[in-house]
């Protein structure tokens, strides 16, 4: 990470005399273009435009193959639904069994967009310089041992001993849903920014490959025992064009004389070392793999060993903070972040702690002087961890919140009977209702963007307290940046929420929305018929409710509202057959008795409703007590 202020006579002879290259076989002439460099910028734009045609098919013909993206294969993993990332990411592994790492180098997106910043930064005058950890060259194996593994693991734990290794396998090549389980343009953009552009600025050319990657994790195990390498013939002179053509920070010249191979797991079979050679001595052969040879050439890195050990630390921290936070950050995302702040943070602690420090061609700090530049990186690298934090304050509330809301024992039917549901909490609903909402109340007001999931929790939070206005402008804020079923619940709750405190032409349009997000939301019915009875449309509520009964048959809410409507119309017989259809479906259970009860009530149906207090009452005589103001043990 050293740079300085030289001449570019002193920068063009520093880029000759490379340290790391034997003395006695300097490094002589220019090194020419590599003549595969093309042919790879060009497979990579075609793989861009490839993915970018999948997209743009999926959007005018709403269903084609599934992701080509290796993290579809956790889907694969723990409920056994092959699709099409799952097929790519086992053929790929096994071409690198084969083959080496050629897919990194040849066919990643993330990859493409590390070359073209590494092209960028070249074209000013900046050359990425590589950051070498040895802890943090562990992170893509964790991770993806995460994605990969753990999956079967945990659904193994949680399964029945007698359950199979492998879930049965069904097929998902194909999907209306092709954007459902990536993250929406306003993150991915800054995603690929970040992992591909912002990595390589600070952590060089690979930077996301060697420090967040997690395919790369198991593709540099393949790589090990892989027969296919970068080899070497006598006709070597040591030169070294092919360590300084390099961009996976690999000792080219140094590994090939040692070991007559290339058997650093970060060579991505670029082919750049080979086709720079002046004297075509290296070549892509087969031979023996790589898996027995002790790598024992000598590194420089970047970090002692207390720097690493305190490195390790921020990148959980970091990671920790932003993953998911928002229901936003992606796992790869979080990794990318987590490693820029690691190495913003390292630095500032060594530009305090060193009198001379510089980065690129930007000089930090001479003779013990900070200077302006170093200011700025300080400023820079503040601003970035300070977000870091914040979002880590956020994740920390939202949490919270979501634990309180986990731990609610009152159903929600029995809390969504009535405006107010206060006499139903128990202790311990009271105590989760009050945290769930300071914590939701914090990362809500002070996040800086909108959680789409924390905000019906906290909506259900305020509800539960009695704050129903708060409740329905919290959902309507949700359903604002929401889609398909998570849109329709909020909707849902929004106007049965509505309908409890009468204003039933809003309930009624929310719940219209529901039903056109999801028009198998029997419960949208069911409301849907509250707010057109209430209105007076009783036919339109007659209606509803037997839509509702027509798509699930086994609803005794909807079968009693009908009861309560043919008994309304002077049909006494079929509010009689009504109620029999009610009475199959209604567990002995007092609770339930009581929340029909008060649900019929609240629509003026009271001979029926009064049918069910009684029920609950003789199934539970504590439930008497309900009829004054007070709470049921």
């Amino acid at each position: 990470m050293k740079g300085g202020c030289e001449s570019k006579e002193a920068v063009k002879k520093r880029s000759i005399e490379l340290p790391v290259l034997n003395s006695s076989a300097p490094l002589t002439g220019e090194i020419r273009e590599s003549r595969t460099s093309i042919w790879r910028a060009g497979a990579l734009i075609t793989l861009n435009l490839l993915m970018i045609a999948h997209y743009f098919q999926w959007s005018i013909t709403g269903s084609t193959v599934s992701p080509i993206e290796p993290s579809e294969t956790m889907y694969t993993l723990a409920s056994g639904a092959v699709n099409a990332g799952f097929i790519f990411f086992t053929l790929a592994i096994v071409a690198t069994l084969i083959f080496g790492r050629f897919v990194c180098g040849w066919g990643c997106h993330i990859l493409a967009l590390q070359d073209l910043c590494a092209w960028l930064l070249k074209k000013m005058g900046l050359k990425p310089r590589p950051f070498r950890s040895r802890l943090l060259v562990f992170v893509p194996l964790v991770a993806a041992l995460y994605m990969f593994v753990w999956p079967t693991a945990a659904r193994l734990i949680a399964a029945p001993k007698d359950a199979p290794l492998f879930p049965q396998f069904t097929n998902h090549l194909v999907t209306t849903e092709f954007w459902a389980t990536f993250p929406p343009f306003a993150v991915a953009i800054p995603f690929l920014f970040i992992c591909g552009f912002l990595t390589v600025y600070f952590l060089g050319s690979k930077g996301f490959c060697t420090y967040a990657c997690p395919y790369g994790g198991f593709f540099s195990l393949a790589d090990k025992v892989s027969p296919g390498k970068i080899r070497v013939t006598d006709a070597c002179n040591q030169c070294g064009h092919c360590t300084a053509t390099c961009t996976s920070n690999v000792l080219v010249h140094a590994e090939v004389a040692k070991y007559g191979m290339v058997v650093d797991t970060g060579c991505m079979k670029c082919m750049d070392c080979v086709s720079v050679c002046p004297n075509d001595a290296l070549y892509f052969g087969f031979g023996k793999p790589a898996v027995g040879v002790k790598d024992t050439i000598q590194k420089t890195y970047s970090l002692t060993w207390p720097e690493e050990i305190l490195a390790a630390a921020v990148f959980a921290a970091s990671f920790i903070a932003v993953w998911d936070v928002y229901q936003l950050v992606p796992m790869l995302m979080a990794l990318g972040v987590a490693a820029v702040t690691t190495f913003l943070a390292m630095r500032v602690i060594r530009l305090f702690r060193a009198a001379d420090l510089s980065f690129y061609r930007f000089n930090l700090k001479a003779s013990g002087t900070m200077k302006a530049a170093g200011w700025v990186f300080v400023g820079f690298s503040v601003l970035w961890i300070g977000l870091n934090a914040h979002s880590g304050w956020v994740h920390y509330h939202e949490s919270a919140g979501s634990v309180a809301f986990q731990n609610l024992q009152i159903p929600d039917e029995l809390a969504l009977a009535q405006a107010n549901p206060a006499r139903w909490l128990s202790a311990s609903d009271q105590a989760n209702i009050t945290a769930g909402k300071q914590h939701y109340r914090d990362a809500v007001d002070y996040g800086l963007f909108t959680n789409a999931d924390a905000l019906p929790k906290f909506a259900w939070f305020e509800f539960l307290s009695g704050d129903a206005e708060r409740a329905v402008q919290l959902l309507g804020r949700a359903a604002d940046h929401q889609t398909g079923q998570a849109k329709a619940l909020s909707l849902y709750y929004r106007g049965a929420i509505l309908n409890r405190i009468g204003r039933y032409d809003d309930a009624l349009a929310s719940l219209d929305g529901a039903l056109a997000e999801r028009p198998d939301l029997i419960v949208a019915d069911e409301e849907r018929g509250v707010s057109l009875w209430q209105l007076g449309r009783k036919q339109d509520a007659v209606s509803a409710w037997n839509d509702a009964t027509a798509k699930n048959a086994g609803l005794p809410l909807a079968y009693s509202f009908l009861a309560g409507a043919s008994a309304s119309a002077g049909d006494p017989d079929q509010a009689i057959a009504y109620d029999k259809q009610a009475d199959q479906y209604i567990p002995k259970d007092p609770l339930f008795h009581w929340m029909l009860g008060i649900r019929l009530q609240e629509t003026g149906m009271n001979r029926l409703a009064e049918k069910h207090f009684q029920q609950a009452i003789q199934l539970n005589p504590a439930f008497q007590q309900a009829r004054s103001p007070g709470q049921v043990k």
